[in-house]
């Protein structure tokens, strides 16, 4: 009888995917501590050299007569996608459990199918009796949609070869596995050894390829980091439980933006594509003066968006004042609070201050800093700020107000929404070229607070 052939196996980065002979602390390529993973090596095959050879080509000289895109209808997806979804095209969508992500690849499956496109859709996390369920309730026809429960990663390319599909959809990665590898679905050289097969089908037969990834605690897509460098756009589906608004950003894109947001509402009926995001983060009160409160027009991408900030300030009776930020980075908030105290005088540290982005939006952009510091000013003096008034301005350590980006469409965005007055910095008012309300440029924080608070 002959002895059985010893398994053999490696140790997995589930940070990068790098191999590694034997377990140590750290991975040697991307330097994660404690992320290797022992897995069983896949059974290598001997490969058989053939005598093709790459043509080169000049540039000039490559065809795209067959690289026309496809648009869904779904206006907020095909913007955070570059305008269209290219033959061949790999997608790779992230978020968070119950966030919406099947919702809204079922959706998107519909919307491209109605342009006559064959989609498949993959599923591995239910049964085809559920998805029939599911597309009732979000109002899914689904006649030129072919779904097929399957978590086998052969038994999907068999399918894609019997049949040209325009779009292919799986959902989700981590769930389809290889029989190559007697690990389970879900671990590194599973998701990477699936996801290299599918989209090296995607190139070749020129399918439009989505996949659907857990997230980590960290809010990473599970599985190596290489998979995010494999495909062609890496989308987020962002939002908070709480609310009902839900935000596509693409972070990586190969063929269009990434500063392109979508937005949508949770809604019964599945998600709603929201046409002017500045009412879903605007207050309802349009009459009542309260302090503590300052509209400001944000940019993502090319869209501008107005939301409202506001800020509590209170005496700090037990010792160590409170600094809690939400929807922006609790370090810019004490930065920011340093250098109101030190350039104009108000005493930030014996006081509590409590900093909110209305509707749960997370700012990033540093136009946002002169209306924080107004909104916190508002609340300590309890002075409100005019209702028709709009704030946005860069603050640096000096306490000057710094020049912002794209001023002509904040200020067209305000007079749309009703604003009559706008604070802007003073190195922006002499490009600004249409001037539908009335602009107040402004050089320092305490100038524009001055303009501002009387």
């Amino acid at each position: 009888m002959l002895p059985s052939k010893k398994t053999k196996t490696a140790y997995y980065c589930s940070q990068c995917g790098a191999e590694h002979a034997k377990w140590q602390g750290q991975c040697r390529e991307c330097n994660q501590w404690n992320s290797l993973i022992e897995e069983v090596k896949p059974a290598r095959k001997t490969a058989t050299r053939t005598a093709t050879l790459a043509r080169p080509v000049k540039i000039p000289d490559i065809s795209a007569e067959r690289m026309s895109g496809y648009r869904s209808g779904i206006v907020e997806l095909d913007r955070v996608l570059g305008g269209q979804l290219l033959p061949g095209m790999t997608v790779l969508l992230g978020g968070d459990p119950g966030i919406g992500k099947s919702t809204l690849i079922l959706q998107a499956a519909e919307a491209f199918s109605k342009q006559q496109l064959p989609v498949l859709y993959v599923t591995g996390e239910e049964s085809l009796a559920q998805l029939k369920l599911r597309c009732g309730r979000l109002q899914v026809a689904g006649d030129q949609i072919t779904a097929v429960n399957s978590t086998s990663v052969e038994e999907i390319l068999d399918l894609v070869a019997q049949q040209d599909y325009g779009i292919v959809l799986i959902d989700s990665i981590q769930t389809v596995s290889s029989s190559l590898f007697d690990s389970p679905p879900g671990t590194v050289a599973q998701v990477r050894e699936v996801a290299n097969r599918l989209i090296t089908s995607a190139k070749q037969k020129e399918f439009a390829l989505f996949l659907v990834g857990h997230v980590t605690k960290d809010g990473m897509v599970a599985g190596p980091k290489v998979l995010e460098h494999m495909v062609d756009t890496v989308i987020y589906f962002e939002g908070d439980q709480t609310h009902l608004y839900r935000m596509l950003r693409a972070t990586k894109n190969r063929f269009g933006s990434v500063s392109e947001i979508g937005l949508f509402e949770m809604m019964p009926e599945g998600l709603v594509e929201v046409a002017n995001p500045s009412l879903l983060f605007l207050s309802d009160n349009t009459t009542e003066k309260r302090s503590g409160s300052v509209v400001t027009a944000i940019c993502e991408g090319n869209r501008p968006i107005l939301v409202e900030i506001q800020a509590l300030v209170t005496a700090a009776n037990y010792g160590t004042p409170q600094r809690v930020a939400g929807g922006i980075d609790n370090k810019r908030l004490a930065l920011l609070l340093a250098i109101l105290e030190k350039r104009s005088g108000y005493p930030m540290a014996a006081n509590d201050v409590f900093v909110s982005v209305a509707g749960g939006l997370k700012l990033t952009e540093p136009a946002a800093d002169l209306p924080i510091i107004t909104a916190i000013v508002s609340s300590l003096l309890d002075k409100p700020v005019n209702l028709k008034t709009l704030v946005a301005g860069e603050v640096g350590l000096s306490g000057e107000v710094r020049g912002i980006t794209m001023i002509d469409k904040r200020i067209s965005e305000a007079a749309k929404m009703g604003f009559e007055r706008m604070i802007i910095p003073r190195s922006n008012l002499d490009k600004v070229t249409d001037r539908p309300i009335e602009l107040i440029g402004a050089s320092a924080i305490q100038q524009g607070l001055e303009d501002i608070l009387n």
